[in-house]
């Protein structure tokens, strides 16, 4: 599956970042969430190089092979899209404008993106994450702080160090696992102590889309980097609140197709489905040209239903 796919270490905006790349044409830049990494779009790799693109995945910073500094302030969302656009200067120099292809955090990145440098983006597909414009007047770990209280898993990965520590008495296989094959719609707790509430011996069956070698090759990349890095993204989450203060109200002016799965974590959250369907996402992205919901699918989408999210990507880039 994986034969073909090249492998690189770029120089970017001042960390070495591990780039793993297919095929000639038109730029594809795929950009993964957590706890993932390039190989979450293998699928997508292969099948868009061969009908006729240029598809580029990076390990994020924090991620893999690619470097993660030690500060928890140099993984906000300036830093992040800084990486992207240095990797576009670096290996798409000729290309003014490229697609993106975004999931879960990289869906935030490919918003932020397209929000700070519209002029670098051709169209964009994303995946799972919803853009919500930034209210002054809310900060968004407070606000989740008041939802779901303490125990919700972005309020339990504030504190450094605290659910590394967690995680690695679970064992980075077993949480990957539970991370991975987490289906149910409603919000992800993890209290105390207790990990994903299940007995540490218990076996955890993988879904058809996922094998054994899969867990093990995002196992051993977790197994070396740890799981920091990316949880550092979510400890800017107040910071790159004030720091999008001079974009409150700017809307996405790229053109969009939104894809989610009906059991996602993120379509399930108080509100989403009225600002889908009622015209919010629609105001704060006037280019949004689609949306898909898929039946019965959770929050991997793109490795649970390749197929279907190629088609998808595909038959939308070819519009440009």
């Amino acid at each position: 599956m994986e034969e073909d796919i090249q492998h690189k270490v770029v120089n970017v905006n001042g960390i070495n970042m591990h780039v793993a790349e297919k095929g000639q044409g038109p730029l594809i830049l795929f950009i993964h969430g957590f706890p993932l990494l390039w190989y979450s779009w293998r699928h997508q790799i292969t099948a868009l190089a061969s009908l006729g693109y240029r598809a580029v995945a990076p390990d994020l910073r924090g991620y893999g092979d690619t470097d993660a500094p030690a500060e928890v302030s140099s993984f906000t969302c300036l830093h992040l899209v800084g990486d992207v656009i240095a990797l576009l200067d670096a290996v798409a120099a000729d290309q003014e404008k490229v697609f993106v292809v975004g999931h879960d955090w990289g869906a935030l990145i490919a918003w932020y993106l397209c929000l700070f440098r519209p002029d670098r983006v051709k169209a964009l597909v994303n995946l799972s994450v919803v853009f919500n414009p930034r209210n002054p007047n809310m900060n968004p770990l407070q606000v989740f702080k008041a939802v779901y209280g303490d125990d919700y898993y972005i309020c339990r990965f504030q504190e450094p160090g605290e659910i590394e520590a967690e995680f690695a008495q679970m064992g980075t296989e077993t949480v990957l696992k539970e991370f991975l094959t987490y289906r149910n719609p409603g919000p992800l707790f993890l209290p105390k102590g207790k990990g994903f509430g299940h007995p540490p011996d218990a076996r955890i069956a993988l879904p058809s889309w996922l094998s054994e070698e899969d867990v093990k090759y995002y196992a051993s990349k977790y197994e070396k980097a740890g799981f920091t890095g990316g949880i550092n993204y979510y400890r800017n989450i107040e910071l790159n609140w004030e720091l999008l203060a001079p974009w409150t109200g700017a809307q996405i002016k790229v053109p969009v197709k939104f894809i989610v799965g009906d059991l996602d974590l993120t379509y399930n959250a108080p509100g989403t489905k009225d600002y889908i369907n009622k015209g919010g996402f629609k105001k704060a992205v006037p280019l949004l040209e689609e949306v898909i919901v898929m039946e019965g699918v959770g929050h991997f989408i793109n490795e649970e239903k390749p197929d279907e999210v190629n088609k998808h990507i595909y038959n939308f880039f070819q519009k440009f």
